[in-house]
C-alpha cells in the first residue's frame, strides 16, 4: 500500500516560494491501477517524484507497506528506489546500447551476475512481445516498441510498484491502446500496483481502476474512474471532461 500523508512540496524560486503540492493525502492500494489526472503544471509529475523520492517532499511522509521511508538516505533509499519501476514518456533508453543491454542495466548496477541478468531479460523481452530485437538499437525500433523496452527495463527488479508518467503521450493512438493494455495485463499477472500520471481521460477510463484528480497542488477529487468521470464533483473534473469533448476551450480549463 501507497500513503501519502499530508503531503506538501515548495519550490524556491527567484519570485519568492511556490507551491506544487498542498497537503495531498492519497492511499493507493496494493494491485491498483491508479491515476492521476490534471492538466499541465497541476502538480503530477512533482507527485510521482515524490513517490519514489526523486523530489522530498518539504512536509508530510510518504509510507509504503506501513513503512515511513520519507526519510531513507544511503542503501535504504536504494533498496527502496530498487522497487519501484519507472516508465517516461521519452523512453529514457541509452542510445548506444542494445536492447538487450538497456534492459539488463539495472541489474549491472547492482552486480548481478551476467548470465542471470541476460537470462531475465530474455524472459521479460518475450513477455512484452519483443524478444525479436534483443540485439537491435533504440533508433532502430518504433515508439511502441521503444516504451515495450522501457516496460522491460522497468519491471527488470521484479518492483511492488511502477510509476507511469505520461507514458503514451508519445504515441499515436492505436500503439497507445496496445501499450496500455499491455501494463493491465502485467498488473493482472504479476500483482505490480501502477501509478498512472496522465492528463489524458481516455487513458484513465481503460486502465485505472481508481483515480485522484490534481488542481494547482491540491486534490480536487478522488474515488473510483468510472464514478468520478461519470459522475463529478468538483468543478475541475467537470472542466476537464467538457475539455476532453472539444465543449470548452484550453483557457477555460486554465
Amino acid at each position: 500500500m501507497i500513503e501519502l500523508r499530508h503531503v506538501s512540496k515548495q519550490y524556491r524560486t527567484r519570485k519568492g516560494a511556490f507551491d506544487a503540492l498542498i497537503d495531498i493525502n492519497l492511499r493507493i492500494d496494493d494491485g491498483d491501477m491508479f491515476g492521476i489526472i490534471g492538466e499541465s503544471g497541476a502538480g503530477k509529475s512533482t507527485l510521482v517524484r515524490c513517490i519514489n523520492l526523486l523530489d522530498r517532499p518539504t512536509s508530510g511522509s510518504i509510507v509504503i507497506d506501513g513503512r515511513d521511508v520519507t526519510g531513507y538516505q544511503g542503501r535504504e533509499l536504494r533498496a527502496f528506489r530498487n522497487s519501484v519501476g519507472m516508465i517516461f514518456q521519452d523512453f529514457s533508453l541509452f542510445q548506444q546500447r542494445t536492447v538487450l543491454d538497456n534492459v539488463t542495466f539495472p541489474l549491472e548496477v547492482m552486480h548481478v551476475d551476467r548470465g542471470e541478468a541476460r537470462r531475465r531479460a530474455t524472459a521479460l523481452l518475450e513477455r512484452v512481445g519483443i524478444a525479436d530485437k534483443a540485439q537491435s538499437y533504440p533508433s532502430e525500433l518504433s515508439g511502441g516498441q521503444q516504451q515495450r523496452v522501457s516496460i522491460a527495463r522497468a519491471l527488470i527488479n521484479e518492483p511492488k510498484i511502477m510509476l507511469c508518467d505520461e507514458a503514451t503521450s508519445a504515441l499515436d493512438s492505436r500503439t497507445t491502446i496496445q501499450i496500455l493494455d499491455l501494463l493491465r495485463d502485467l498488473n493482472r499477472e504479476m500483482g505490480v500496483t501502477m501509478v498512472h500520471i496522465t492528463h489524458s481521460l481516455d487513458v484513465a477510463m481503460r486502465v485505472t481502476n481508481r483515480i485522484a484528480v490534481i488542481d494547482r497542488g491540491r486534490i480536487a477529487e478522488e474515488g473510483p474512474t468510472d464514478e468520478v468521470l461519470t459522475s463529478p464533483q468538483s468543478e475541475t473534473t467537470r472542466l476537464l471532461i467538457a475539455h476532453s469533448k472539444g465543449t470548452v476551450s484550453d483557457e477555460e480549463v486554465l
